[in-house]
């Protein structure tokens, strides 16, 4: 006799679910703020721990009309995709392999001369690139490249007094050939404080170098200076580009949300419940105990999954209808909270982090639990979480 057995899709250990018509929505509303100027969509750390292909299709089809990333083996990736937009990669050591990305048409960023040698010395690997939308045709040979330059937040970038010896050698290789200057690009240390002087301070730098850049013979087709905060707080820094990258993902770095969807829900299940008494000890350490006879949750996800480890006895979760704190330290693959007198079972969603309109906590409420940011919290999931894609051709 043969007997069916129904078939069910077995459920993930753990789960970020990513929006990708929210990725697209938060696009479109990054290029509206951005007025004539165009879009880069930071893709960097994962997409934000979004999924970095995905991610860049989603704000593409939102009006983004660059890529960009921070590492060269990021730039390779995308690529590898098969993503062919404008691609920027600006974080990069001498001795990196940038030969392999110059050879899938990455427009590499240079803050030195040094670093410009080494671009130069692997120009032969550069493919032909067809000119689109107003950018010009790249032979064989020749490399795109950007400049950062440090307009006062010494970390990358070129120093302004070493600016011209750098664009004077710029020049003098774009002549014979081997690369373009098609970006010149700062950064702000203080957008999410728009009113700070340093922004001000910040742009009349830039401006200077703008200048600076001019007076060497070079026509950069993108000055790129903003960051989400000041593409939605600082239009004197849009100039001819803006780089988005937290909002995109629905996150914004000010206290005005500004319509931005969140974009990623992590979500896992109650792995185990037990009744303990008044004053049972909670996890490593004994952190925390019951104060009242209390039913307690395993939720099996930790630092491991890139849960904070400070949010022990301090982090909430959405859990049968509410949000319940956790309690005791953070294991490296299990949480355990505190449910009172809830009825709560085995197999029970368990939503980390959403939008919040089910009630959820936010990835703006986990920074506030962990004394960080949101940009931490949605990077720092990993790569044992799974990432489910709907609302988009990867669904």
């Amino acid at each position: 006799m043969w007997f069916h057995r129904s078939v069910t899709m077995p459920v993930p250990h753990a789960e970020a679910v990513v929006d990708l018509q929210a990725i697209t929505a938060n696009a479109r509303r990054l290029k509206k703020a951005a007025g004539a100027a165009e879009l880069m969509a930071v893709v960097k750390a994962d997409g934000y721990g979004h999924g970095a292909a995905p991610a860049a299709r989603a704000a593409l089809a939102g009006g983004a009309t660059v890529v960009g990333v921070a590492t060269l083996p990021e730039a390779i990736a995308i690529r590898a995709a098969g993503i062919d937009a404008p691609l920027v990669a600006w974080l990069w050591a001498p001795g990196e392999d940038v030969r392999s990305a110059i050879a899938v048409g990455t427009q590499v960023t240079v803050s030195s001369r040094q670093q410009l040698r080494a671009v130069i010395d692997a120009a032969d690997s550069a493919p032909f690139v067809p000119p689109a939308d107003g950018a010009p045709e790249l032979k064989p040979g020749c490399v795109a490249i950007h400049v950062k330059v440090d307009t006062g937040m010494a970390r990358n970038g070129v120093m302004p007094e070493d600016l011209p010896a750098l664009l004077a050698d710029i020049s003098a290789a774009q002549h014979d050939g081997t690369v373009r200057m098609v970006g010149l690009m700062s950064h702000l240390a203080c957008a999410d404080v728009p009113s700070d002087p340093s922004v001000e301070v910040q742009i009349r730098a830039f401006r200077t170098a703008i200048d600076a850049t001019e007076a060497a013979g070079l026509r950069p087709r993108w000055r790129h200076l903003a960051n989400t905060a000041a593409t939605l707080a600082v239009p004197a820094a849009h100039f001819d580009m803006v780089r988005c990258g937290i909002g995109l993902y629905g996150l914004s770095p000010l206290a005005d949300r500004y319509d931005l969807l969140p974009a990623m829900t992590m979500r896992t299940h109650v792995a185990l419940t037990k009744r303990v008494e008044s004053g049972q000890g909670v996890g490593y350490g004994l952190t925390y105990h019951t104060d009242t006879p209390t039913l307690l949750a395993l939720v099996p996800v930790g630092y491991g999954d890139g849960i904070p480890r400070g949010s022990g006895n301090r982090g909430e979760v959405f859990l049968a209808g509410r949000r319940r704190r956790i309690v005791g330290r953070v294991s490296m693959d299990q949480i355990v909270v505190d449910c009172g007198d809830g009825a709560v079972h085995a197999g029970d969603e368990v939503l980390l982090f959403g939008s919040g309109t089910r009630g959820e906590p936010t990835a703006d409420d986990w920074a506030g639990y962990c004394d960080t940011i949101n940009y931490e919290v949605v990077t720092r999931i990993s790569p044992r979480v799974t990432r489910r894609y709907v609302g988009g051709p990867e669904f």
